[in-house]
């Protein structure tokens, strides 16, 4: 039960005069696995284009496209060998020009990432800067000479596995590359390389993009002294990598990346009103989110993994995550994604098989009543599951590396299905690059597009009621209850108030507000009613009066 239209206390005074961005819903597109235009088996610009009918549908308010430059396809885009053009496996700039034009005419921004911390070591910079020592890109990357002995300068290590040096012999020196061989770090204390990173930026707001999403951003500049990381201690998890062995104190995280920050504020700030959110990874990443978009000199947002590899969902874990961005002068605005490329899909870590479809419908519902912005990643609308892919059908070069310990990245980049019964799933006319999740084709677009209780209909249903909404978009928020199973938080913009309870458990709880005669229910999932919360079920009641 889903109840949208505005009522008292759900005011819009704010509406007209707050950031496009300021409590948007954005949609993450993989752009290799949403649709084939071309019949390669892997998807494109032009597939994306044809499809953005149905992501205006859902009532979110931009898109944010995965990388989709010219690329050797190491690691799947995010190894960038031209920033300014598009690989023709995706299409053309021409084809870019056409989705930019049709999503402005949904009503849809477009976010596009950027990669600033790493190119492919197919770039022209590399290329140059490999040659010798006294090129014009000599100090574009990070080169450094061995020890006496040899050996890589220090202890650092790459994110994929192995030692984050390798060897180079025309400069005779190592480079480091913080994830794959394959991926030299820029040099990003050197005010050129900044300065080529930001006209990059200006090339695509020149074609209209919204706004930027940067990748890996706290891996963009290193300790320039070298200094060895120190051990990490145990703590108890699973550790499937050299890099889960330190503590990452000099090979990321420099204080001087917000200057760089505030560079690239300025520019964006020249072309309106154009947003920047990032991503920060690592085990304790809230002192750089906060350091990153601390005033308003510098990123809009930013967002780490809580979520994303959380292996269950808790009220510790939301009331953890929320607590750590309260409203404040000087603080800045967070985001939140339960999935996206990188993570298995909340619905697996989070639920059996067999309540996947609740876990699916009460996580919506939690994801658009939280203070920030949320990010969908396509298929959550449709309430897709983790595909299990087989070793002999893997892409991900961090899985086939650390396999079977580390967990694929591509059980979450399997192909969009869109029309049940058709062969692939309507994604494409040959086998894709991925195969399609085995009970993907009963979650299929058309077959929801014809159901009106579908994941897909409550997904339209709980945006409308976000989208109309003042509280809900940028309201504040206040942690009520959050205990073994119950979560209870009140979302308030001084002149109206909501109250969102969620049970987590798989044990039904008795539950009412105080006063509930003063309460009005505006939406439920999994029988949630004034009294009662089954297991895994929410509610969002109004205050009246």
């Amino acid at each position: 039960m889903i109840e949208t239209q505005s009522a008292p206390g759900i005011a819009h005074p704010l509406r007209a005069s707050r950031p496009w961005w300021r409590g948007a819903a954005i949609y993450q597109i993989y752009p290799r696995s949403f649709a084939d235009s071309n019949g390669d088996g892997i998807g494109d610009l032009p597939g994306i284009t044809a499809r953005l009918d149905h992501v205006a549908s859902l009532g979110v308010d931009a898109i944010w496209l995965s990388p989709f430059f010219t690329s050797p396809m190491r690691d799947f885009g995010y190894d960038v060998a031209d920033y300014c053009d598009v690989d023709p496996i995706f299409g053309t700039l021409g084809d870019f020009d056409a989705l930019i034009a049709r999503a402005h005419a949904l009503g849809l921004k477009v976010i596009i990432d950027q990669v600033y911390s790493h190119t492919s070591d197919q770039h022209a910079w590399f290329r140059e800067s490999r040659q010798d020592r006294t090129n014009a890109r000599a100090d574009w990357y990070v080169w450094a000479d061995p020890k006496p002995d040899g050996s890589p300068p220090n202890n650092w290590a790459s994110v994929f596995g192995g030692p984050a040096w390798s060897w180079d012999a025309r400069r005779r020196q190592y480079y480091l590359h913080n994830f794959l061989t394959e991926q030299p770090d820029l040099n990003v204390h050197n005010p050129d390389v900044q300065q080529a990173l930001i006209d990059t930026a200006r090339f695509w707001l020149d074609r209209g993009v919204d706004g930027f999403r940067l990748d890996a951003l706290n891996f963009a500049m290193h300790d320039p002294e070298l200094r060895d990381n120190p051990p990490a201690p145990d703590n108890g998890s699973p550790r499937t990598r050299p890099f889960d062995y330190q503590l990452h104190l000099f090979n990321q995280s420099h204080a001087d990346i917000a200057g760089f920050i505030e560079r690239l504020r300025g520019v964006l700030d020249s072309y309106g009103d154009r947003f920047t959110v990032a991503e920060i990874g690592g085990p304790d990443p809230d002192a750089e989110m906060k350091a990153f978009t601390r005033g308003d000199r510098r990123l809009n947002s930013a967002y780490s993994f809580d979520f994303l590899y959380a292996p269950r969902l808790t009220p510790a874990l939301v009331q953890a995550s929320l607590d750590r961005w309260p409203a404040g002068e000087g603080i800045g605005w967070p985001s939140w994604a339960f999935s996206n490329h990188d993570a298995p899909r909340a619905i697996s870590r989070w639920a059996a098989p067999e309540q996947a479809d609740r876990i699916a419908r009460m996580a919506m519902l939690l994801l658009v009543t939280l203070r920030g912005n949320i990010f969908l990643y396509q298929g959550d609308e449709l309430g897709l599951t983790q595909v299990d892919v087989p070793f002999e059908a893997l892409q991900d070069p961090e899985a086939i590396a650390n396999w079977p310990l580390t967990l694929s990245r591509d059980g979450a980049r399997t192909p969009m299905p869109w029309r049940h019964s058709w062969p692939h799933g309507g994604f494409s006319t040959v086998q894709p690059w991925l195969p399609l999740g085995a009970d993907h084709d009963a979650l299929a677009v058309d077959r929801q597009e014809a159901r009106a209780d579908s994941m897909l209909a409550l997904t339209r249903d709980l945006l409308a009621m976000r989208n109309a909404s003042d509280v809900l978009l940028i309201g504040d928020m206040r942690i009520v209850e959050a205990n073994e199973a119950l979560l209870v938080f009140e979302r308030s913009n001084g002149e109206g108030l909501l109250l969102c309870a969620f049970n987590l458990g798989d044990v039904p709880l008795d539950w009412q507000p105080t006063e509930a005669a003063r309460w009005r229910m505006m939406a439920e999932v999994g029988g949630a009613a004034i009294g009662r919360l089954p297991a895994v079920s929410g509610m969002v009641l109004e205050r009246l009066g």
